[in-house]
C-alpha cells in the first residue's frame, strides 16, 4: 500500500504578481524551491488564507533571490496581489518511507525571505 503524504511546505508566501492570461501555474522563487526539495513542474496545493479558495497546479522557477510569488493564468482568479498562501506538495510512499518522513518546512516573512527551515 502507498500513502499519499505531504513532502514539502512553503508557509506564509505573499503573492507578488498576477498575470491572468498565461498558461497558469504558480511562480516561486526558485531559492524557495531549494529549501523545500521543489522542482519546476512538480504538483502542489496552493491554499489562501486570504478568501479560502484551494487550487492544484504546478511550479514555474522564479530568479533566485526575487521574493517573486506570481500567480499565472486561470490561478490568477484564485487569489490577489498581498494575499498569503500556503503552498504544499505531496508524493506517494510505502509504509516505512511515510513512517520515516520528515516534511520540509519552510516559514517566510518579509518580502518572502526564509525566516525559518523545519
Amino acid at each position: 500500500m502507498l500513502r499519499l503524504m505531504t513532502k514539502a511546505k512553503i508557509q506564509n508566501a505573499k503573492i507578488t504578481d498576477t498575470n491572468l492570461y498565461y498558461e497558469g501555474s504558480i511562480g516561486i522563487d526558485s531559492e524557495i524551491l531549494e529549501a523545500v526539495d521543489l522542482l519546476a513542474d512538480e504538483w502542489v496545493l496552493v491554499v489562501n488564507c486570504n478568501n479560502g479558495e484551494r487550487f492544484e497546479t504546478y511550479i514555474i522557477a522564479e530568479p533566485a533571490g526575487s521574493g517573486k510569488i506570481r500567480l499565472y493564468g486561470p490561478c490568477a482568479r484564485r487569489g490577489a496581489v498581498g494575499d498569503v498562501v500556503h503552498i504544499m506538495s505531496y508524493c506517494a510512499m510505502d509504509d516505512t518511507e511515510a513512517h520515516a518522513n520528515q516534511m520540509k518546512v519552510v516559514v517566510l516573512g518579509e518580502g518572502n525571505r526564509i525566516e525559518a527551515v523545519q
